[in-house]
């Protein structure tokens, strides 16, 4: 079975895309312009807010420089987190396979969404002690697709699980999500929480399931055994 899981935030165990949109509007309209919703889910879906906010700038034409970009992460924070308290929605099954999978081996949330982000979800979904690391976008130096937070997930692993920390499972819902851990070498279930199943069956994800609650423990034994006999 899978030693360890390693999963993303955002699409996978909170439904907060349209938080994150609106903070972003909230943030950019000081500067004059908008971004549609159209826009987001095709084009900024898959950054994290530094390139997100970089991929926005460049488009609208505007200067792009490490201080803008910083002020307004910055700026987008407590946007995010005002609309959040209170009114974040999870994925059903969210929590009971947080809990399943802390049974079997360490779990850590891989994720462009900032710590503060990441803690309230988790806080939410009442699971903050079952995860001990989080890797968030304070953590990495560049987003997803790369596959340096996979890579930093690998290695916090290692002395807990050894070589084993190769086989850690990733459950994704974007595909730049996917190519960023395919490309650490890792194995990925992907749910259709943000893209279509077409879409998602054209990536590299070895799994690919409507939602999270169809994730069984049966599916992942089989999987296992499909991938390392």
């Amino acid at each position: 079975m899978f030693p360890a899981t390693l999963f993303d935030f955002n699409g996978v165990l909170v439904d907060d895309e349209h938080v994150h949109l609106e903070a972003f509007r909230d943030a950019i309209r000081p500067l004059g312009f908008e971004i549609t919703e159209k826009e987001y889910w095709q084009e900024y879906l898959g950054y994290d807010d530094v390139g997100a906010f970089e991929a926005i700038l460049k488009k609208e034409g505007r200067e792009v420089t490490r201080e803008i970009v910083m002020k307004l992460v910055e700026d987008k924070r407590p946007l995010y987190m005002k609309r959040a308290r209170g009114s974040l929605k999870t994925f059903e099954g969210a929590r009971s396979l947080i809990q399943e999978r802390a049974k079997i081996g360490p779990v850590a949330i891989v994720s462009g969404a900032l710590t503060d982000e990441i803690e309230l979800g988790l806080d939410t979904l009442g699971v903050r002690e079952l995860v001990p690391k989080i890797i968030s976008a304070e953590d990495t130096t560049i987003s997803k697709p790369d596959p340096q937070g996979y890579q930093m997930g690998i290695e916090w692993l290692r002395p807990q699980i050894g070589k084993k920390a190769e086989r850690a499972l990733v459950i994704e819902d974007s595909l730049d999500g996917i190519v960023s851990a395919k490309a650490a070498g890792l194995p990925v279930v992907a749910v259709a929480h943000s893209y279509s199943l077409a879409e998602l069956k054209n990536s590299e994800a070895d799994l690919v399931l409507g939602h999270l609650r169809d994730l069984s423990e049966a599916y992942l034994l089989e999987l296992y055994a499909k991938l390392y006999g």
